[in-house]
């Protein structure tokens, strides 16, 4: 069928839907990709290609390869600052899948991102409601222990939490576009970041009854938390990236190893386009590598447009070319240039 539209916009119901081909395999989120092993993080195979060459053929540049290797000798946060689409967020996933770290920890940074939602959370609502629920249906002085003694399940520990738990291998840990956060967030975490440790007050209250606490963690898991504090034996490996749309404090950027990751090269690129659509990908979609490769100086498109657009002329191998280039148009557009 040379039709490769699902929606025509004709107005009348079809069933077209259905021809609709699986996902590109950065933006499937039912499969970790045919080779993943048990336990694969799914995030992981999407960022890093289902065939699981991006990290095999990667190429770091030696500045790169450099720079995280002097954050896991100094035990330093490593602060990686770049364009959109330049590979900060995987190179995380990278170092984390060759090294064997496991899963990858996420914290996403949005405007309103407090140092509190990074360590942890107690949800005093719903333990009290529970109280109440047990009070009115008559409750037996067994179900006021039991209830004294899941004080833990009210407690969620958050990314950073969840990486400064004891340990003997360094979790990773990406903090996701810090210089989106409120301004006061980069000061807020140079006392953790420094120390290695935080408190929770709510378990402090009640550690000479409950020296031990079992909580959630950020990756499903459980942990024993002692005396309401947590204290870190292995720092772990902390990937703080940013837009480079702010300035950070100085006192941060002591703290931190930093990085500034260019734009991928010919063979970095090469290597993202098989990983992600195979070999077939980089000769038939060479004139749209190209064309990425030779944007602008200082022209701002990330490698995601590249992909989307070989992604999409793929599925439409036989439609006119003037209909090809409209769609790569579309999707390549500079996000540095006003529309």
């Amino acid at each position: 069928m040379n039709d490769w539209r699902i929606y025509r916009g004709a107005g009348l119901p079809h069933d077209g839907v259905r021809r609709l081909p699986p996902p590109p395999p950065w933006r499937d989120f039912a499969s970790s990709g045919p080779d993943a092993g048990a336990g694969t993080d799914p995030s992981a195979a999407r960022r890093l290609g289902v065939l699981r060459r991006l990290v095999e053929n990667h190429h770091p540049r030696p500045e790169e390869v450099e720079a995280v290797n002097a954050a896991l000798y100094l035990r330093r946060p490593l602060l990686v600052t770049g364009n959109p689409g330049t590979g900060k967020s995987t190179l995380a996933h990278a170092v984390a899948h060759e090294l064997g770290l496991g899963r990858v920890l996420r914290w996403p940074i949005v405007s309103r991102s407090t140092l509190h939602d990074g360590l942890y959370h107690y949800d005093a609502i719903a333990r009290l409601q529970d109280v109440q629920l047990e009070r009115a249906g008559g409750g037996s002085g067994t179900g006021e222990v039991r209830q004294r003694r899941s004080i833990g399940s009210y407690v969620r520990l958050g990314p950073l939490g969840t990486a400064l738990l004891p340990a003997a291998q360094p979790r990773v840990l990406l903090v996701d576009e810090l210089d989106k956060g409120d301004l006061d967030l980069p000061n807020d975490l140079l006392n953790v970041l420094e120390e290695g440790e935080y408190r929770l007050p709510e378990l402090e209250r009640i550690a000479d009854l409950e020296p031990e606490v079992d909580v959630l963690t950020d990756d499903g898991g459980r942990a024993l938390i002692g005396g309401g504090r947590v204290r870190c034996t292995t720092f772990p490996l902390i990937v703080l990236t940013s837009n480079g749309e702010r300035d950070f404090p100085a006192a941060l950027l002591r703290r931190c190893i930093q990085l500034n990751l260019e734009p991928p090269g010919e063979e970095q690129l090469t290597a993202m386009v098989r990983a992600h659509l195979g070999d077939d990908a980089v000769t038939d979609g060479d004139a749209l590598i190209q064309r990425f490769l030779d944007r602008e100086p200082g022209e701002v498109i990330a490698a995601d447009q590249l992909l989307n657009a070989l992604f999409l002329t793929q599925h439409a191998p036989r439609t006119e070319r003037v209909t090809r280039e409209r769609l790569a148009d579309m999707l390549m557009q500079p996000l540095d240039r006003p529309r």
